[in-house]
């Protein structure tokens, strides 16, 4: 058994495996400037889109629903991209279910949010089927990645509701080779994706002085399940984000507290 605190080493670089937030300031800028640590950034995964003929196989007309369920901003990029290249317009009275505010706001590039029926979960998949519970009579749609969680669908399916699943883009690894001969002291994973990204670009990786963070129990079960050891898992009680978990381990690692 490895023990903490063996593995607890001075952190000065991270490697975050999302892309840059493009957004202006970042927590990631606070963790650089006040400890001094370089903090790079690669997504590990990248989404493409189905061709329209790829969708058409799967013989599922959006406007044969009353409802669509909507668990990230790529599902709505992706259908509403889809809908135009058909020539489909949403109808007015089509409803929408978001699992986030977040992704509820994001539905204003494409339609009139203030005339629209637009139930939103508060961020996770259980919220959201609270309140699908209410609304059993409707005819919805699934639109999602070749990868999604199962927790949705399973729902739907074990309680007989009428849904169609539609794979409208996929998430596959992005080219890594470049970082075949970088090291970091601490990797940052956001999905289970991500860990998959990384045995597909390096089948022989070898963890040893690296620390691996982990953002959520799904990331983190991926992570152990790959037989790495997971250093920083988010969120944690006192850090409800990656970059508040990173500064708890950084303060310790670096005799900081």
């Amino acid at each position: 058994m490895i023990l903490e605190k063996e593995r607890l080493k001075k952190v000065k670089s991270i490697l975050v495996s999302q892309p840059e937030p493009q957004n202006g300031h970042s927590p990631y800028d606070n963790l650089k400037s006040k400890y001094d640590i370089k903090i790079d950034f690669r997504p590990f995964i990248q989404i493409e889109p189905v061709s329209l003929k790829e969708f058409r196989s799967q013989k599922i007309d959006i406007l044969n629903h009353s409802a669509i369920i909507f668990t990230s901003r790529n599902a709505v990029d992706h259908l509403f991209d889809l809908a135009a290249q058909m020539k489909v317009e949403m109808p007015a009275e089509m409803k929408y279910f978001c699992i986030s505010e977040q992704t509820s706001n994001y539905l204003q590039k494409y339609i009139v949010i203030r005339k629209r029926k637009i139930f939103t979960g508060s961020k996770t998949a259980m919220d959201l089927i609270e309140i699908l519970k209410k609304h059993k009579n409707e005819k919805f749609l699934f639109p999602c990645s070749n990868i999604r969680k199962n927790d949705i669908p399973d729902f739907l399916n074990e309680n007989e509701y009428d849904f169609s699943e539609a794979v409208i883009y996929r998430t596959i690894a992005s080219d890594l080779s470049d970082l075949a001969e970088v090291n970091y002291d601490v990797i940052a994973f956001f999905s289970p994706s991500g860990i998959t990204s990384l045995f597909h670009n390096f089948p022989d990786f070898k963890q040893n002085n690296t620390r691996i963070a982990a953002f959520g129990p799904t990331t983190a079960k991926a992570v152990i399940d790959a037989g790495l050891i997971l250093d920083i898992q988010a969120p944690h009680p006192s850090a409800p984000s990656m970059t508040g978990a990173l500064e708890m381990y950084i303060k310790k690692a670096n005799n900081l507290e």
